[in-house]
């Protein structure tokens, strides 16, 4: 089964749909373009398509951090800073199968929330997490016994989001996939079916095979603008949003890398964790060090204005970017929190200037998309 899952009259965006499909890619405004959200200043937004809907904090927890090479994690501690942040609002989290203890993690943690906490508190809990498989058959079984782990692990009966990720797009099989898991939804064991780093022409086939996905969680920072060169433009037209990682850049867009000079040995704060490795890259191919200290500087100076940090600046920019449902914040559960830092987002709101200078400085550097490829193609080069 391949294509030959396809429904045709389950699509449902086909007028606005087909509208895009043909139309020459450009790059959109990077002006400010708010999501429909609801709650106190947009703190909770839906992603919904057709009858699948899941409301989610705006700012989410992400838990990559817990998989090793961020510092060892204590167990408790770990659930002890997972409930100061979901007591904060800040309520959704986001893991993967494949994220050291994440997912055993929030299992205890739910337990926790069930029994310390009122009903209506552990319905505003949610947890997001991801299936990566190797590329491999996908089967009837397969998809259910890996979601069926998650479920074990996590202690819920239904997953609140399964976000899919596929490494060979050469291989067809990523739509059995998702038809099964499409089937599991409609059985109730997933509320509902996301992707993660797929490009805007999988986004499209996917969408053209009926297949009714939520969001897409991909790479959105300052420094790396990709998603709202193509892929921003198709979630426009269909509905899908996307919900972003890397938007603080594992730290690197901070105060603590201001006036720094890393080209010095041991002059600066050391890259001493696998997200500021993999960030670093990235301002290497965007423009190198002395841009993003030109960047930084001018952060500084917009957060400064509104008495905020630069994380909160990094975080509220890409929120307002179009399509964008929610921001990644890492979370080293038990070692270090930035809860205050998070719910600053909320009352944050930059103005035009802000947004000017902003862009005075990243459009000097390199065009990402040209450099890197579209949303996701850094995980599938040869």
């Amino acid at each position: 089964m391949a294509t030959s899952v396809i429904n045709h009259h389950q699509f449902l965006y086909s007028n606005n749909f087909h509208n895009y499909r043909g139309t020459e890619s450009r790059k959109l405004s990077v002006r400010t373009i708010r999501c429909d959200g609801t709650g106190e200043n947009e703190r909770v937004i839906k992603v919904k398509n057709g009858n699948d809907s899941l409301e989610i904090c705006r700012v989410l927890n992400g838990m990559w951090q817990t998989s090793g090479g961020w510092g060892k994690i204590d167990r408790d501690e770990a659930v002890n800073a997972m409930l100061r942040y979901a007591d904060s609002g800040l309520s959704t989290f986001d893991m993967a199968d494949h994220y050291g203890p994440a997912e055993d993690l929030y299992g205890i943690f739910i337990n926790r929330v069930r029994r310390e906490r009122p009903p209506e508190f552990l319905e505003q809990i949610k947890g997001l997490t991801k299936w990566v498989p190797p590329p491999v058959k996908m089967t009837s079984s397969v998809v259910r016994q890996s979601i069926d782990v998650s479920r074990k692990r996590m202690d819920v009966a239904s997953l609140d989001m399964l976000q899919f990720h596929w490494w060979d797009y050469s291989n067809p099989g990523y739509l059995d996939a998702l038809k099964h898991l499409t089937d599991l939804k409609e059985e109730g064991k997933i509320k509902t079916v996301a992707l993660t780093n797929f490009d805007t022409e999988r986004l499209q086939i996917i969408l053209e095979n009926g297949i009714p996905v939520v969001s897409n969680q991909v790479q959105h920072s300052i420094v790396d603008m990709r998603p709202q060169q193509k892929m921003a433009e198709l979630c426009q037209h269909t509905g899908v949003k996307l919900i972003t990682y890397g938007t603080v850049m594992g730290g690197l867009l901070s105060e603590k890398f201001l006036d720094t000079n890393l080209s010095i040995p041991f002059a600066g704060p050391p890259l001493n964790t696998p997200s500021l490795q993999k960030y670093k890259r990235m301002v290497d191919a965007w423009g190198g060090w002395g841009l993003f200290q030109a960047l930084l500087k001018t952060l500084n100076q917009v957060a400064t204005k509104h008495m905020v940090s630069i994380p909160t600046v990094a975080v509220r920019y890409i929120l307002d970017q179009p399509s964008v449902a929610g921001s990644m914040v890492g979370v080293r559960l038990g070692l270090s929190e930035h809860i205050q830092d998070c719910k600053a987002v909320f009352s944050l709101t930059l103005d035009e200037d802000d947004f000017n200078n902003i862009e005075e400085v990243t459009k000097k550097g390199k065009d990402l998309l040209r450099v890197i490829g579209d949303c996701g193609d850094e995980y599938r080069r040869a």
